[in-house]
């Protein structure tokens, strides 16, 4: 009879099993339509040469790979996206994690109001990118933004040579141009990535030390440990494992980079192409001037590439390496 009934079940769950794929199947099709598929077509482009409004395609090998090395406007679009994600990312875990541990502080489960600040510091990860570049394009607009009038009132403007009346050189102060200078548009993406995303790394973070048991901590607490020393010893070392999940999730949005610094100025990555990212450069490789789909799909294939590698690279270099090996 336990035999018979074994087999019964087993039958059933054989039936059902059957009814699981008419559930599963619909987003099998969305994806290999809307994903698979845009994935292994970008892959034969990137060995054609089709551009513009050609339907015909031709196979041309690793021709476009071989260009993408040489190229040198990529190259500088791939030290402009770690540049900008680095100046993004840094300042964004160290302050969420200065915030997650004052927040997870069980001397603070009193303070009031805390829930609100997690909800406005978490708020801005929930507007769209286009949104945010409007936005801080009219902030920072030249020469009356609001932001210039603000530094205009307490004393910070840009000085520039100009010729006066009668064809001489003088230096005169006025608004800064900050979407002429590099060094200023580099900033406000790196700012604004940071704004936007803070807020996410900060809720992983404290889920990270929530998780940590308390144990630990009441432990440290009798052997006469500060509270500096707990997170030192304690917090930091068991929240590597979310930290590395940051930083690789972080490394793969980072260098797909695109709505910033496509809406911020010219689409193309001005001032002097200083904000152009791998992917701004592939669309515009793609949807602008000679249209060229090899080429950019080429791309696609390099920026895959580079974010696989440093991917990888940060997760092997960031395991856990403290456990003894097992004896023999």
């Amino acid at each position: 009879m336990p035999m018979l009934k074994t087999g019964k079940a087993k039958g059933s769950e054989a039936r059902l099993a059957k009814y699981g794929v008419f559930f599963v199947l619909p987003f099998l099709c969305v994806y290999a339509m809307f994903n698979l598929w845009p994935t292994l077509y970008t892959i034969l482009l990137s060995f054609t040469d089709l551009k513009g409004f050609e339907t015909k395609m031709h196979f041309i090998g690793g021709t476009n790979f071989a260009a993408l090395v040489k190229d040198g406007n990529f190259w500088g679009a791939v030290i402009n996206t770690f540049i900008m994600w680095g100046f993004n990312f840094a300042p964004q875990l160290g302050i969420a994690l200065i915030f997650a541990v004052i927040f997870t502080d069980p001397g603070m489960n009193g303070l009031k109001g805390k829930n609100v600040f997690r909800a406005i510091f978490y708020l801005p990860n929930l507007l769209t990118a286009a949104s945010v570049a409007i936005l801080f394009r009219s902030l920072f607009a030249y020469p009356i933004g609001p932001i210039n009038q603000f530094f205009t009132k307490i004393g910070i403007q840009a000085e520039v040579t100009r010729l006066n009346a009668d064809n001489v050189q003088e230096v005169v102060k006025e608004a800064i141009n900050f979407f002429r200078s590099p060094a200023w548009s580099r900033g406000i993406v790196s700012f604004i990535q940071w704004w936007m995303w803070c807020g996410q790394t900060l809720i992983m973070l404290m889920a990270g030390i929530t998780s940590i048991s308390p144990s630990l901590y009441e432990s440290a607490v009798v052997d006469g440990a500060t509270q500096s020393q707990q997170t030192w010893y304690i917090t930091l070392p068991l929240l590597r494992p979310m930290m590395l999940f940051l930083l690789v999730t972080s490394i793969i949005g980072g260098m797909q980079l695109f709505e910033i610094p496509f809406l911020l100025t010219d689409m193309r990555g001005g001032p002097d192409y200083k904000i152009r990212t791998m992917v701004l450069y592939m669309y515009n490789t793609a949807f602008q001037g000679k249209n060229r789909y090899g080429y950019a799909s080429a791309i696609a294939m390099g920026v895959f590439i580079i974010t696989m590698f440093f991917s990888v690279l940060v997760f092997f270099f960031m395991q856990d390496r403290s456990e003894p090996k097992a004896k023999k």
